[in-house]
Order: C-alpha cells, then structure tokens, then sequence
C-alpha cells in the first residue's frame, strides 16, 4: 500500500516541491525514514506515531518506509511532520486517494509539525511555500492556522489554516467545511505599529538631522561619530521615520526573508501576516559573521537581509569584530549576500542603509571640549584603525555628531517633525524613480559607475573643487563617486536637475573621516 502527499523545502527565498512518500509491507513493525533528512525530519517518527494514536487513528503495525524525494535534497526542520502523518494514513485508506475529493490530496501541499496530542504548530517559510503552490498550479495549502493569514497573502491560492490532525483528515475526505483564509493586502500597508519616535524628540544637532535626510533621500550609507550621550542612537532609531513607506513588492519581498528566517510575529503574538513597516535591525557587537551575514548547513538570512528594505544599525562600530565588518563588503557594494556551500550556493537580496555610530576614542571625550581625553594618540588611532579603509570608502556620509550645549537641551522652540522631512524625502526619492525609470535602479546610492558619467555631470567650478578636495584629503576613486552621488542627492533634495558647486562642497564636508577627525589634537599631543 503506498500513500503520496506534496510538501515543501525551503532553500534560500525559494520553496522545492517534496513528494512524501508512505509505504506500507506485511514484516517486523519498522519505521524508517529516507531521502536525506536531518535529526529534526528523523524524530518526526516519534511525533508522527504519537500525534495519530492520541488522534484516535489506528498506527499500522507494519514496515514503514518513507521516503522524501527528491532524494538528493537536504530535508530539515519540523514542517514534514503533517505530510508523513497524512501520507501513511492515506496508504492505510482512511484519506481517499480519489482526485474526485473537493480538496484532493494529490492536488494540496500540506506542512505542519505535530504535536504529540495530534495539534499543529507552526512553522517558518509559510509565504514562499505558498508562493510555491500557487506557481506549480495546485489546489490548495493545507498549514498550521498560525501561519495562514501569512501564506493567504499570496494571491490566487486557497490556504485552508488547521489546527488538528483530525480536522485535516476530515477535510481531505470532504466531511469538513472549511472557508479559505482571506487577508486584504491593501489595507495592511502602513498599518503596521506606528514608530513612537519622531525628530521633533531631537533637541539641536541640525547637521545630524540634514545628513540623515540626505542619506534616507539618495539611501545612503551614515556614519555618525560623536562622544557619549550625544544622540547618536537617537537619530539612528528615527531615520525609518523619515523614509518611504514600502510599496507591496518590497513588503513582499521583506515579509518572506522575515517568513524564512522564523523572525515574522504570528497572529497569537500580536504581529501582522504582512511587514508594512520598513524594518530596523539593530544586531549587538558580539554578533558572529554568519548572524550577520547568514549562514547554516542550509543558509538562512543573517541581519543584513533581515534588514532588506530598511536600516541596519551598527551601534559602537569598532567594538564589532574585524571578520565581521568586513563581510558587509559585499552587501554594500552590490545589495546582495551570496552563501556558498558544499551542495549548494544560495543568494539572498540586503539592500538596505547603514547607519552606524562610534566614539571618536576608547574612552569617547576626545572632540568634547567640556571633558578632558585621558587617552594617548597610539591608543586612538588603533580604535579607529579597527575600521578599515576599504570599508569607510562604501560608507558616503560620515559626521561629526558633537555633544548638545545645556541651552539647546533645555530650548523650548519647537523642532520638525517626521512628517515634514519625510515630505521632502518622499520628493526626492520621486524625482530619482522617475530619472532611472528605464536604469533598474530607485535611489542615487545604487547608481553604477557608468550612471555616476551619464547623470552626476558638474561643471567646472565643481570639478575644480573636486581634484582640490582629491588632492589634500587623498580620496580613493570610490569615494569621489560618492561625493558625485551625494552632490546628486542634495540638488534632488532642492528639486534642481543640475548639480552646484555648493553641493558638491556639501557632499565633500560629509568626508569627516578622510578629513582627518580632530587630526590637529593628535599632533599636538604626540
């Protein structure tokens, strides 16, 4: 007797049918499991066993083999639990192997992990299981009820949400009535949890304020520096608030990363089936390479996907690890990770800002003309060295974030409010869509060498000042295509098709780094 159902692997953001195949042979009671599964996919016989007797099934007391074909792909996780439960109990009869079913079993993929009292729980990946199903022009998906309203954003796919191993069986055989799950897509765009942080909390640092409006208008890259207390990770935590709201493709595309990384909110928990909210990723200094870049046996998504879309915030840059910065070469570079493996080589998209921030010194004071720096000049520059040169060149924005006077803090005149810098950005960002509407690109930050020629054209004045500004500061060529697409920003920003002098001077004054960050104090106490 054999019994067939269609499941899911995820790999990478991409979903491959598995064919769960059950079959049952007069022998010794056995129970084997076959076609490359991990010890998580091995011990769903203990589950499966358990979850049908406690059902009220009879378990066939027979040899039971199982196989997940393709054999060749690496099965892992809990989500086949469900499938093989429904694959021996259709070999045995009790689900019809008739496609004259309303849902028929060889038309529906099926996922869940058992419980051991016959419950479903969920599982990660729902949305591009979904999306697998629609594609291969199944039926149906039969998954845990938690993550439905995830997979129903898939348009075109009847996602039936269950929450027992009896209520599936009776569903497959037509003697239980259950309505698809429905979400309204468009009434969950920006409708996520409203940010409780605005810039009007922010008192004084006016440049601060303007370099992170350039950087969310052309996304680019910010470096802040600046001693404690300064509000580095004030200003940090409001630049989502003063982005684009995402369209449904890029919700989409975040919402999945989130879906496979097992990071997304169920229902139960509070959270919604569809990331409307630009996300903000905020990782700690002591994270490895592969939490921030991805990585696993079968990758998943590190911070700088799950970022994807939004802000990574490096909080104390130069106390992160050196491997661990340098990995975000790539992703800087192209808003791309890619993760080779033995078996496989898996891709995943990290187009986001990154903001980070650092002490100017070990001990943070050496800017701060109120507090003394007990620091010594080889002592700075190994902190700042811990940040290589190569890595600062992919960052276009560095700004002195210096401490706020006593009588800004106290000030009671008002200050902008998200809203109105959003406005402008918002602006901006129209006029760059409309320029590179047939380059394939939405910001000036992902413009290639080749566009920086065809649409960063200045004038001589401006290029007098460039070389001037390449000459003193010793500026690689990476960061002179920066400036160039900083200055394009700006004159965005002003709504001018040309860009000025008075830009350019702007974009090279966000260089704080290759200035030589209070390199005149060093002098003096060397």
């Amino acid at each position: 007797m054999l019994g067939k159902v269609l499941s899911c692997a995820v790999y990478g953001l991409e979903a491959s049918l598995v064919s769960v195949e059950a079959d049952l042979a007069a022998g010794l009671p056995l129970f084997a499991v076959v076609g490359l599964p991990d010890a998580a996919v091995k011990e769903s016989k203990d589950r499966v066993r358990a979850a049908v007797k406690n059902s009220g099934f009879s378990f066939p007391v027979k040899k039971i083999t199982v196989n997940l074909a393709p054999a060749d792909l690496k099965k892992e996780g809990s989500a086949f639990d469900l499938p093989v439960a429904i694959a021996i109990l259709a070999a045995e009869g009790v689900v019809p192997a008739s496609s004259d079913a309303p849902l028929p079993v060889q038309e529906t993929l099926i996922i869940g992990e058992l419980s051991l009292d016959g419950a479903i729980r969920g599982v990660r990946g729902a949305l591009p299981i979904a999306a697998a199903a629609k594609r291969l022009g199944l039926k149906g998906v039969i998954l845990p009820a938690e993550n439905a309203a995830e997979a129903a954003v898939v348009d075109g796919i009847a996602v039936y949400g269950v929450s027992t191993l009896p209520q599936v069986v009776e569903l497959l055989a037509g003697r239980a009535a259950l309505a698809p799950t429905r979400v309204e897509v468009e009434r969950l765009l920006g409708r996520g949890e409203q940010a409780a942080e605005d810039f009007s909390d922010v008192k004084g640092q006016e440049q601060a304020k303007r370099a992170l409006e350039v950087s969310a208008a052309g996304g680019h890259h910010l470096l802040m520096i600046g001693p404690p207390g300064s509000g580095k990770t004030m200003l940090a935590q409001r630049l989502p608030t003063i982005l684009p709201e995402l369209a449904f493709d890029e919700a989409i595309e975040t919402t999945t990363i989130h879906s496979v990384a097992g990071s997304l909110r169920s229902s139960k928990e509070g959270g919604q089936p569809l990331i409307a909210l630009r996300p903000f990723r905020s990782p700690h200094h002591t994270v490895s390479d592969a939490g921030m870049i991805g990585g696993g046996q079968v990758p998943r998504p590190g911070e700088v996907s799950l970022a994807h879309h939004g802000v990574l915030f490096l909080d104390e840059l130069p106390e992160f690890r050196r491997n661990v910065l340098e990995v975000l070469r790539q992703p800087l570079e192209s808003g791309r990770v890619t993760i080779a493996r033995a078996t496989a080589s898996l891709s995943f998209p990290a187009r986001f800002i990154l903001v980070a921030a650092m002490n100017p010194c070990p001990c943070g004071f050496f800017t701060d003309p109120q507090r003394a720096c007990h620091c010594t000049p080889p002592q700075i520059q190994r902190y700042r060295a811990k940040i290589s040169g190569p890595l600062l060149d992919r960052i276009d924005v560095h700004i002195e974030v210096p401490a706020v006077p006593v009588r800004d803090l106290s000030a009671d005149r008002p200050q902008e409010r998200s809203a109105e810098i959003r406005s402008r950005v918002m602006n901006a960002r129209a006029i760059q869509r409309m320029r590179y509407r047939a380059d394939g690109i939405s910001c000036n930050a992902e413009l290639s060498p080749r566009l920086v020629r065809r649409y960063c054209r200045v004038d001589d004045a401006s290029k007098r000042l460039l070389e001037l500004a390449m000459e003193r500061l010793g500026l690689s060529a990476r960061a002179y295509s920066r400036i160039l697409k900083v200055a394009r920003t700006i004159a965005d920003l002003d709504g001018r098709d040309a860009i000025q002098p008075t830009d350019v001077a702007e974009a090279i004054a966000y260089r704080s780094f290759d200035r030589g960050l209070g390199d005149h104090r060093l002098e003096g106490t060397a």
